[in-house]
């Protein structure tokens, strides 16, 4: 999970209430391009999509659709391409 906005902290218009994953977008052996989107979360007022930093085969997801995520949390492996 990537770092949260130095907004996040400061004007609250966002983290209002548990970040959850609200659809997962990728499942094992799909193939990703670096920025291809993997998840999207809601923060309680906004969707987020979250990209791939990596370009790779997504070799297992860890995250599942309704679950409440901290900022660092493991969300998938990926094997490089």
């Amino acid at each position: 999970m990537p770092k949260y906005p130095e907004c996040w902290e400061s004007c609250g218009n966002c983290a209002q209430g548990d970040v959850f994953v609200l659809e997962l977008l990728v499942q094992a052996g799909d193939t990703l391009a670096r920025d291809d989107n993997i998840l999207t979360l809601e923060t309680g007022k906004v969707a987020l999509d979250i990209p791939s930093p990596y370009a790779g085969t997504v070799r297992e997801v860890f995250v599942c659709a309704g679950d409440v995520l901290a900022e660092g949390a493991l969300l998938l492996t990926l094997d490089p391409s």
